[in-house]
């Protein structure tokens, strides 16, 4: 097995592994919601978008991971160097709105936290 064949397996098995964790994250956001549907809890729609929008987040990422490692690891080239810059582009979009759809803010807006992680707002 060459050089080239192992890094287009490793890029392969890191996008297999971000199509499963979105796949999964919809599962489980899914099932969460649908429990707690059931469960008459108040309403679901936001925290399933959240959990949604977390799973496909950290997809995304290890998506990206992947086309970067076979992109420059292997034989990169001006054209596929070019098609990586188009895809990490898309996908870093993404990746930023949907961050402020999960947190409803801007990134540059950050929230104070306390020691036990939950939000303080204004003072």
């Amino acid at each position: 097995m060459h050089y080239n064949d192992v890094i287009e397996d490793v890029g392969t098995v890191i996008d297999a592994v971000g199509v499963a964790v979105i796949v999964g994250g919809i599962v489980v956001a899914a099932a969460i919601s649908v429990r707690q549907t059931l469960a008459r809890r108040g309403p679901v729609f936001d925290a399933f978008r959240q959990r949604l929008g977390r799973a496909i987040l950290l997809g995304l990422e290890l998506l990206v991971a992947g086309d970067i490692i076979r992109t420059v690891a292997g034989h990169p080239t001006l054209t596929s160097v070019g098609i990586l810059a188009g895809i990490v582009a898309i996908r870093t979009f993404l990746s930023f709105s949907l961050q402020v759809e999960i947190s409803g803010q801007w990134p540059w807006q950050k929230t104070t936290r306390t020691r036990l992680g939950c939000r303080a707002g204004p003072r």
